[in-house]
């Protein structure tokens, strides 16, 4: 990852179907906070999200409400976009698959395949499931019924398909010659059993509802799912344009990554590269893949009434504590269990109790003692001090966590600097040292706002509206926020700061 001076990043496009929820909100999350680390870290960044408009299930859910698909469309892919911006989501690129540029993307590889021998026409008879738009093999049903639970049919219709079974082996072989390919490994292992266990040609047509991309000289039939959606991670890099600088900086010579949930892993980690490959177009360098999140230890669900708005959480709390408490819960690749009582105590124990604390108290403590001045001292005392954190290993550390996806872990580096902050204003005792050696109160007060710079540049991607706060009350200029500047710029000495405003209030349990 590190390694490429270009990073490319996309959610999946969501389904329409329904109202955004945490879930969407989560895997969006992942997205946005490691392509903000990228940019802090000086790369080149895109960060994709968007809405897949196309189905049956949108044309029936149209049909109920009595208007036509694209005006249902366009009443719910409003809603993906006020959640994006509610949260702070800082994407390059929101695509629909209404879109004509995605159109034209998706005739263009479905043009490549059938030009390189990889489509055909012959008719398709199987278990459908219109809620998951996929097909199900007899021996993947459990009571009749589809792995996710939804209800399947027996339906039988032409249908063009793609020759899938002809690239088993090349897929082993990708996943064996890039082991980080699918990540983390525990996905893996289920991806490659489910390739050796042999894979059939799929189904990439329908003739059964017509609300979609048409299939080039054969109009009954509509473009499905695989082809359609997946090519939206082309379509925002200017596909089919291969010689476009987007296409080349970002899917080239990139490392791009496509964040999913596990419920979409076999559409991504086997269909995607396939087709890809079948087309003679280079693949992605990594599909990560997150875990679901429960309720309380429940799975979430409609019929339970368990279904946790994000937006609603992120007016009562706020959007950085939300974003901070998914962040901090959840290890990538695992289950996430949410609980409010819990969302509460690391609001205030990490935020309010710790970090807020530490603000609040040393620029409080900087107005009392200084009226507010940054004390000038002899910065070549702090070179080698051994309470300040090591600003190097930090960001060695920040990016061996970001490289995993371990956001978790990187919180819990920043409340270790927090921690260790707060521990040194006790042990320093700088209201004793007011009254009997001022010039080393000085130097306990500019350490600690070190201390308090470091966190605020390192809590941006995570919490930026708050972040911001903190390096605002600091006087941090604009270009001294990256990474590089972690190390290689401090508080300015002689100027005076702003009162302390509260950062994280607390809230009651």
């Amino acid at each position: 990852m590190e390694q490429f001076e270009s990073f490319y990043i996309t959610t999946p496009i969501y389904y329409v179907n329904d109202k955004p929820h945490i879930g969407h909100a989560y895997t969006s999350l992942i997205c946005d906070v490691a392509a903000r680390f990228m940019k802090l870290a000086g790369k080149n960044v895109k960060f994709t999200t968007g809405t897949d408009e196309h189905g049956q299930k949108i044309e029936k859910a149209a049909k109920t409400k009595g208007i036509e698909p694209k005006e249902f469309t366009d009443e719910i892919s409003v809603t993906f976009r006020k959640l994006a911006e509610l949260m702070n989501f800082d994407y390059d690129d929101f695509i629909r698959t209404t879109e004509e540029r995605h159109e034209k993307a998706v005739i263009a590889l479905w043009n490549r395949l059938e030009e390189r021998g990889q489509i055909y026409l012959d008719s398709y008879s199987g278990w459908y499931s219109v809620r998951d738009e996929a097909f199900y093999q007899e021996s993947e049903l459990i009571y009749g019924r589809a792995p996710t639970g939804a209800e399947v049919q027996w339906i039988k219709e032409e249908s063009y398909f793609f020759r899938l079974s002809s690239w088993q082996n090349k897929l082993l072989e990708l996943y064996e010659n890039q082991p980080n390919f699918i990540f983390p490994e525990s996905r893996k292992n289920e991806v490659v059993s489910f390739v050796k266990s042999g894979l059939t040609d799929l189904s990439i047509s329908r003739t059964s509802f017509n609300w979609g991309i048409k299939v080039p000289e054969n109009d009954k039939h509509v473009i499905y799912v695989w082809i359609d959606a997946l090519t939206n991670y082309l379509t925002s890099i200017g596909f089919p344009n291969i010689e476009d600088e987007e296409y080349k900086k970002f899917w080239t010579n990139s490392f791009n990554v496509h964040v999913i949930g596990k419920d979409i892993l076999r559409f991504h980690a086997v269909y995607w590269p396939a087709i890809l490959l079948a087309a003679d177009l280079p693949l992605p360098k990594q599909i990560a893949v997150h875990g679901w999140w429960l309720n309380e230890g429940e799975k979430i669900s409609k019929s339970l009434g368990n279904v946790i708005d994000p937006i609603n959480l992120a007016e009562e709390f706020g959007v950085d504590q939300l974003r901070y408490f998914l962040l901090r819960e959840a290890s990538f690749g695992q289950d996430g269990n949410f609980s409010k009582k819990n969302m509460i105590s690391r609001i205030n124990s990490e935020l309010a109790n710790n970090i807020g604390n530490l603000v609040q108290r040393t620029i409080s403590f900087l107005h009392k003692q200084c009226f507010g001045v940054v004390p000038v001292v002899d910065r070549n005392l702090l070179k080698d001090d051994e309470s300040l954190p090591n600003c190097k290993a930090i960001i060695d550390q920040v990016m061996d966590h970001l490289s995993k996806y371990e956001f978790n872990q990187i919180i819990l580096l920043i409340i270790n600097i927090s921690s260790k902050a707060n521990a040194y204003i006790d042990k320093s005792a700088p209201w004793t040292l007011s009254k009997t050696d001022r010039e080393r109160m000085d130097l306990v007060i500019y350490k600690l706002l070190e201390y308090i710079r470091m966190i605020g540049i390192l809590l941006q991607p995570i919490v930026p509206k708050s972040a911001k706060m903190i390096l605002d009350q600091l006087q941090i200029p604009k270009e001294q926020r990256d990474l590089k500047s972690l190390c290689n710029a401090c508080v300015s000495l002689g100027i005076t700061l702003p009162k302390p405003t509260p950062i994280f209030l607390r809230f009651d349990i």
